[in-house]
C-alpha cells in the first residue's frame, strides 16, 4: 500500500465501518474457531476495525495499524459505541512503529492484495509475534490457473486501481515458510458472502463509479461459462453478476526460538 491507495481508503472509510464485506464472514468465524485464548491482538491495514475489534471481551489489548487517518477514526468510534478500549498507529504495514515480539496475535485480513511490498510487510508483521504467537491472513484469493488467475485480477483493478495481486495459497504457505511461520491451516476457496454479492454493491463499496460497474459487467458477459463457474461467479436473473468474494484463509504459529 503507498500513499495513493491510503487517501483512495481514507476517501470511503465510513462505508467500511457498515460494509456487509469487512464487518463479518464465515472466515472471521472460522479463524476464532483456529485460535486459542490470546490476550494481544494487532490488526494490521485495520480498515474500520472490524477484525480487532471482534476480539473485545477476549483479548485486553487491540491494536489497529492503518495508513488512512479517517480508517482509524472509524475503529475509535466503533470501539467507543462499542464500549471496547482499542490504540490505533497510523502506519503502512511496510513499516510499523510497534515493538518487536508485542503480540499473540498478529492479523491482517482483505488488505495484503494493496501492498505494494508483501515480503517486506509479511517480515515486518511476523517481527511483532511473540516467539509461540500467531499469525493470520484471510486476503482476496489468486487461482493457480492463469486464465483464470488474469480474469480475476482484470476485474479487481477495474474495481480498484489500488489493487496490486491476489496471491494463491502456495504463494502464502512459501512466505510463511520464509518468515519461520508453521502453517497450522490453510483453507482456500473460502466465500466472504456466502450467498455472493452483486457487482453494483461491491462497487458501491469500493466506490469505483458507474464506469468501473459496466465495464467489470461487459466483462463478465464476454466471459465463457466454464470461466465464471471457476470461479464461482453467477447471474442473476436480472442479468447482474453475483461475486462470492473468494477469499483464503492461512493461520500459523512463530518459533518460540525466534527473537526477530
Amino acid at each position: 500500500m503507498n500513499l495513493s491507495s491510503s487517501k483512495r481508503f481514507d476517501s470511503i472509510a465510513s462505508g467500511y465501518a457498515t460494509s456487509e464485506v469487512h464487518s463479518g464472514s464465515p472466515t472471521l468465524d472460522r479463524l476464532h474457531t483456529l485460535l486459542p485464548h490470546v490476550d494481544s491482538v494487532c490488526d494490521i491495514a485495520s480498515g474500520a476495525g472490524h477484525t480487532g475489534l471482534g476480539f473485545a471481551g477476549i483479548a485486553s489489548r487491540i491494536v489497529a495499524v492503518d495508513p488512512a487517518p479517517n480508517m482509524l477514526a472509524e475503529v475509535r468510534r466503533l470501539a467507543a459505541q462499542r464500549g471496547v478500549a482499542v490504540e490505533t498507529v497510523e502506519a503502512f504495514a511496510e513499516s510499523i512503529p510497534l515493538a518487536t515480539a508485542s503480540f499473540d496475535l498478529v492479523v491482517c485480513r482483505l488488505a495484503a492484495h494493496h501492498f505494494s511490498d508483501l515480503p517486506k510487510a509479511m517480515s515486518e508483521m511476523t517481527r511483532l509475534a511473540k516467539p509461540g504467537g500467531y499469525m493470520a491472513i484471510i486476503d482476496m484469493e489468486g487461482d493457480e490457473n492463469p486464465v483464470l488467475n488474469a480474469l480475476n485480477h482484470e476485474i479487481e483493478v477495474l474495481h480498484d486501481p489500488t489493487h496490486v495481486r491476489s496471491y494463491t495459497a502456495r504463494h502464502w504457505q512459501e512466505l510463511f515458510a520464509a518468515n519461520g511461520l508453521e502453517v497450522q491451516a490453510c483453507e482456500n476457496r473460502c466465500r466472504e458472502i456466502p450467498s455472493g454479492l452483486t457487482v453494483k454493491r461491491w462497487c458501491e463499496l469500493g466506490n469505483s463509479g458507474d464506469e468501473a460497474f459496466h465495464a467489470i459487467q461487459d466483462r463478465l458477459a464476454l466471459t465463457p461459462m466454464d470461466e465464471l463457474a471457476a470461479l464461482e461467479i453467477t447471474r442473476d436473473a436480472d442479468g447482474d453478476f453475483r461475486l462470492p468474494i473468494r477469499t483464503l484463509l492461512i493461520f500459523g504459529r512463530k518459533s518460540f526460538e525466534s527473537h526477530a
